[in-house]
């Protein structure tokens, strides 16, 4: 075999900065789960030494010391304090809540399991407070993120599951009778959201100190994500913690985040668009992200016309349905919306190629060039 090819059905994802490849099986879960149940690991991938890592923070060029047992990100969100983290249906949110509740999610989700060794975590959660608690939860537990599509058929949901074969699926209560039995056919433990949420911290057994979760080192594998199967059956791409950070520093340095911002978050959260570019590069600055549950145009523009609202990220299809409702709005109306809109600081449209009558029509409505990236998802799994 050549230098640089690889074995028939086995897919690379380039690592964070040439730091590293990882290899996935797609043909089945085999490559990635022997026999025993016991991830594959690569020599990088081990639990490393017990001091809490530093990193440098490209905004202030200050280090942050990660807290024992804590990534980045997780480090960083301590540091915040009571600014307000998520606002969404569920409520308002500080990041202090957000450590709070995702420490909860990580110590129930290990019970009395020290480490998942990246083993995979499938959850369908609708967007909002307690989707990022679970997926932070995830990674503190050290396993692998699995965000599951909530647009998808069961049939989908299964394909996932028998691909990435996870060692737990987590589900909203409402989304149970859906994930419960497609977990239960395949041998794989359920749990709600709202068992693995709930206000009391702690199992009184584990008494007054609990466990302590595992000191994780960044070339950990932390996400699976799906691609969208245009090409073929979907693909589950690994990225890793380091792989994260890279591209959420990167982002925040080109389009200038800063804490003063607010996202209006209408992406889905299982692509690296929703989960990456706008909801950590939000979290990692400090910045609030607006979560709404779904995407509706007159809603979107109603919210824009109040204020506040700094950034917007969407796919081509969301902007087309913004200019066609405002193309079937009264006068006042649109004139209302186009001044909210032009408040915005920045707007970016991605993972399909924006039309240039849609980018033309939207300058003219908002006085917006919107700023065009590819489709991260399908690109890091090329």
């Amino acid at each position: 075999m050549a230098v640089g090819a690889t074995a028939p059905g086995i897919r690379p994802v380039a690592g964070a900065t040439g730091m590293e490849i990882h290899y996935r099986d797609v043909r089945g879960s085999q490559s990635t789960r022997p026999k025993g149940g016991q991830p594959i690991r690569s020599e990088r991938c081990d639990t490393g030494p017990r001091q809490p890592p530093a990193h440098r923070d490209l905004l202030t060029g200050s280090t942050v010391q990660s807290l024992s047992g804590s990534l980045p990100i997780v480090a960083r969100a301590s540091l915040h304090g009571d600014r307000t983290a998520v606002v969404a249906t569920d409520g308002s949110f500080g990041y202090g809540d957000l450590v709070t509740a995702s420490l909860a999610v990580a110590r129930r989700i290990l019970g009395h399991r020290f480490d998942l060794e990246e083993g995979r975590v499938a959850y369908l959660v609708r967007p909002g407070f307690q989707h990022v608690a679970v997926q932070w939860g995830i990674w503190q537990a050290g396993g692998v993120a699995v965000p599951l599509a909530l647009s998808h058929p069961p049939p989908e949901l299964d394909f996932v599951l028998a691909d990435s074969d996870p060692d737990l699926v987590i589900a909203d209560p409402e989304l149970g009778p859906i994930m419960s039995p497609l977990a239960r056919a395949r041998g794989i433990p359920f749990r709600s959201s709202s068992e693995i949420l709930r206000k009391d911290e702690r199992d009184p057994a584990e008494g007054d100190s609990p466990p302590p979760l595992p000191t994780l080192q960044e070339a950990r594998r932390a996400l699976m994500i799906y691609t969208s199967g245009t090409t073929g059956r979907p693909k589950g791409v690994i990225t890793t913690h380091a792989n994260l950070r890279a591209q959420v520093t990167s982002l925040v340095q080109a389009w200038e985040w800063r804490p003063e911002d607010r996202i209006l978050h209408v992406l889905p959260l299982h692509h690296v668009h929703g989960i990456v570019n706008a909801l950590t590069c939000a979290l990692w600055v400090g910045a609030t992200c607006e979560i709404h549950p779904r995407f509706k145009a007159q809603v979107v523009w109603e919210r824009l016309a109040e204020g506040g609202v700094t950034l917007l990220m969407g796919v081509p299809t969301m902007y087309q349905r913004l200019i066609s409702a405002w193309e079937e709005a009264p006068p006042d109306t649109r004139r209302a919306w186009s001044a909210g809109a032009r408040k915005l600081r920045l707007m970016v449209s991605g993972s399909a190629a924006l039309p240039v009558t849609t980018l033309e029509r939207w300058r003219e409505i908002t006085g917006h060039v919107l700023l065009e990236r590819y489709g991260m998802t399908g690109r890091i799994g090329k």
